[in-house]
């Protein structure tokens, strides 16, 4: 029966429509009864915990056809992709390197393009990675570098913005704020690589182009 899903550390949209029997999360992403959500949050795959999400009942679907006739009907999937970007301590691109992203039980083969960016549709329930970088590029060669899935907070949140910090380089502390000075002291590094105010305040226009840079 329909009803409001609370959601959980760890929660993307495309993890709950598949819990709850969706092949398409629009179907719950484009609900009126969350329409408020999605002005909210925007991305689907960026909430915070405690967000109420409506699931609606699944609708049957019925095809009429001759019954002497052979049918073909296509299911329309929607994949979940995740997309990593690798740049070294001077954010520059790690080009050309070949890694190694375990998810689950599955292991992908891939080679970082000219940006440092690797690609690779993943399953629609996966909320951890592992990625292990082959190449030379880097001094992480070889390094197990674990990945949280869904585990990001929206950029309005203190615990989105630090760990946007984390995922670019900076040093902010724990994901629960309690070392402001670390906090105030990444917020006031990242303004200054980017040309914005330097007060340590995460405010609007830090929040903003906090989001740019990180790319969500």
């Amino acid at each position: 029966m329909a009803d409001y899903y609370s959601v959980e550390q760890g929660d993307h949209l495309s993890k709950i429509a598949k819990d709850n029997g969706f092949t398409d999360y629009t179907v719950i992403w484009d609900h009126p009864n969350n329409a408020e959500l999605k002005k909210q949050r925007q991305n689907p795959n960026v909430l915070l915990p405690g967000d109420q999400v409506f699931i609606p009942d699944m609708e049957e679907k019925h095809e009429s056809g001759p019954t002497d006739k052979r049918h073909t009907f296509t299911v329309d999937k929607k994949t979940l992709k995740l997309r990593l970007v690798l740049e070294d301590i001077y954010e520059k691109p790690i080009a050309g390197a070949p890694c190694a992203l375990l998810v689950g039980d599955q292991t992908f083969q891939l080679t970082t393009d000219g940006k440092g960016k690797l690609e690779q549709d993943i399953p629609l329930e996966a909320q951890e990675a592992t990625l292990v970088i082959r190449g030379e590029q880097t001094p992480f060669q070889n390094e197990i570098i674990p990945i949280k899935i869904g585990h990001l907070d929206p950029v309005e949140e203190l615990s989105g913005q630090i760990g946007r910090l984390n995922n670019l380089g900076y040093f902010p502390g724990p994901l629960d704020g309690s070392d402001t000075d670390a906090f105030e002291s990444a917020v006031e590094e990242f303004q200054c690589d980017h040309v914005l105010k330097v007060d340590g305040d995460c405010g609007p226009k830090t929040q903003s182009k906090l989001k740019e840079v990180h790319g969500c």
